[in-house]
């Protein structure tokens, strides 16, 4: 029967000698090795060629951090002349990416004087990692990682206003979807003495890279503030005392003839599509218009703002000082 090596016929075959068990070859594979040495201590390691590169005064190679699905997180701005104007306009920024290779022309020379001189982090990655980093983006070999922007609390904008020397102006925004709205608005607010723009959370623009850039620099010195739900926050402004004015091109009031325009008060704009939403102009104490030619039907949002906050300030007499 088979595996019977007694049967008549049957060949013992000699095997090589002894084979070792795993209690022996494999628990010496096992055995520790030391400590695994820190990442900028392995030369074949990213971190180690960027601590290199910072002795040495090189940007530095690196494998980036990780920052989630793109367009998640911290905003890029991707492409040469997206990057140059971002930087000319003193856009905070967190961290400068060129890929390696890059071709140099005049606007990359000035990309990397401009990191050089306001000592931006700079770091050179690969292209394939920078095209994952900006979500395939047309980036020229060059990119910027904005920080996530700050934003204040309405409640703590409101108690900065009640705080100040003038009577209180915030800017509140319904359904502004345009960052250059947004930006304009805040520019505006900025001019004309107001002390903070309030925006809801959702079904608004954020302050993105293309808001920062309108706004020329405003946003670093007027408070902005996200509100979970704008509507309960109008109501709380309210109940601090200040009147709500609302924006609406098809009220029977000019802005100029509400009464009371010197003092505490917000001012609500709506988009220029919808308008104010049902709930935001119930809250409103008064609805006004701006009077314009027949001929035209409608303000953009930010020159509306823009028109309405310079009406304001004629009765705000030294706010601007």
């Amino acid at each position: 029967m088979p595996g019977n090596s007694q049967r008549k016929g049957a060949v013992r075959r000699k095997g090589k000698g002894h084979t070792a068990g795993s209690g022996g070859r494999v628990r010496r594979g096992l055995e520790g090795k030391g400590p695994t040495p820190k990442a900028e201590d392995r030369p074949y390691h990213a971190a180690y060629r960027a601590k290199r590169a910072a002795g040495q005064g090189k940007p530095a190679r690196s494998s980036t951090p990780r920052t989630g699905r793109p367009g998640s997180g911290p905003e890029w701005v991707a492409g040469r002349n997206a990057v140059l104007e971002a930087m000319e306009a003193e856009i905070p920024i967190r961290a400068a990416y060129v890929a390696e290779g890059a071709e140099r022309d005049d606007r990359l020379r000035d990309i990397l004087k401009f990191t050089a001189s306001r000592g931006t982090a700079l770091l050179e990655v690969t292209r394939a990692e920078l095209d994952r980093l900006t979500g395939g983006a047309l980036h020229q070999g060059v990119a910027l990682q904005l920080p996530a922007f700050e934003y204040a609390h309405p409640d703590d904008l409101l108690a900065a206003a009640l705080d100040s020397d003038h009577e209180p102006l915030i800017v509140a925004l319904d359904s502004i979807t345009d960052p250059r709205n947004l930006g304009a608005i805040v520019r505006s607010a900025a001019a004309f003495g107001a002390h903070g723009v309030l925006i809801p959370e959702r079904r608004s623009a954020g302050m993105t890279a293309a808001a920062w850039k309108t706004s020329a620099g405003a946003a670093a010195h007027i408070p902005i503030a996200r509100a979970t739900n704008l509507n309960r926050s109008l109501r709380s402004y309210a109940d601090a005392g200040l009147s709500l004015i609302g924006l609406d091109g098809r009220a029977a009031m000019s802005l100029s003839d509400v009464p009371g325009l010197g003092g505490p008060l917000v001012l609500v704009v709506g988009s220029e599509a919808t308008g104010l939403s049902r709930l935001v102009r119930e809250a409103c104490d008064s609805l006004a218009s701006i009077q314009i030619s027949k001929s035209v039907d409608s303000l953009n949002a930010g020159v509306a703002a823009g028109i309405a906050l310079y009406e304001l300030s004629r009765h705000r007499v030294g706010e601007l000082d």
